[in-house]
């Protein structure tokens, strides 16, 4: 079984040489709180989508997180690729701005039963320019906190397109899927993320699931809803391994470093 390698190193101010990672970011902001450390996220991504709604994000609280700056001028810096979605959210105002600045806009109105992360998601597995999608990362922005059942849906996009890769973030947490198909070294960057983490099965029960690196480790340990599921766990040190017949989330908590 082949190894998936896992790394936060986009949420470092400065990657080291021998840490930079080979895989091509594409970054979708969500119409819910910008985490603080959105500018290195933006930085990191050759491709930068808002979900309807998430314009208003990035136009509303981009210039916050540069208090010193002239609004008009970090709004015109970040402008997005592309937005997206059924448009019943941005506020014309917004729309506007972001079409003069060459933005473009794609309305799906006519599509009400997929999410808007789902639209963006497929637009960018169909146009990323990545030949090989195993190579391409996509930072969703504003996932995770808000309302539970945009969460869930969040959760299910990341299980509906599970040979993505794709990391939902907050500014306290990411989570990702770790495909049954492989086995996985999480390489923790201790300066931004941990300790507290946990894993959990996702789509069926897990009959056995095998850790290396946690402070409560997995030996062939069943896990399911109404029985046993790992949360509250610690990461101990700076690799992680996992294994597991079932898709596992992961998740482990940011550090308010920002």
């Amino acid at each position: 079984m082949d190894i998936m390698h896992h790394s936060s190193t986009f949420l470092l101010p400065t990657i080291p040489e021998n840490q930079r990672p080979s895989l091509t970011y594409a970054l979708v902001v969500l119409n819910h709180n910008l985490p603080r450390f959105t500018p290195l996220l933006w930085k990191a991504a050759q491709l930068r989508l808002c979900a309807d709604g998430g314009a208003n994000r990035v136009y509303d609280e981009m210039p916050l997180l540069f208090p010193r700056e002239d609004a008009s001028d970090v709004r015109r810096r970040y402008k997005p690729d592309i937005i997206k979605g059924d448009l019943d959210s941005i506020r014309q105002e917004v729309l506007d701005f972001y079409t003069r600045l060459g933005t473009r806009i794609v309305d799906k109105t006519d599509d009400q039963d997929s999410t808007d992360l789902h639209k963006c998601i497929a637009c960018i597995r169909d146009f990323a320019p990545v030949s090989d999608k195993s190579k391409l990362c996509i930072l969703v922005a504003g996932a995770l906190g808000g309302r539970f059942d945009h969460e869930m849906g969040n959760l299910n996009v990341i299980c509906r397109f599970s040979s993505l890769r794709i990391i939902l973030l907050s500014d306290d947490n990411l989570i990702h899927l770790l495909p049954k198909t492989h086995r996985h070294e999480i390489h923790i960057q201790a300066s931004v993320e941990g300790p507290h983490c946990g894993l959990i099965p996702i789509g069926m029960p897990s009959k056995s699931s095998t850790t290396t690196g946690l402070q409560w480790d997995l030996n062939n340990t069943e896990m399911e809803f109404g029985g046993l599921v790992s949360t509250s766990n610690m990461v101990k040190g700076e690799r992680v391994t996992v294994q597991s017949d079932c898709n596992l989330l992961w998740t482990i908590s940011l550090k308010k470093l920002w």
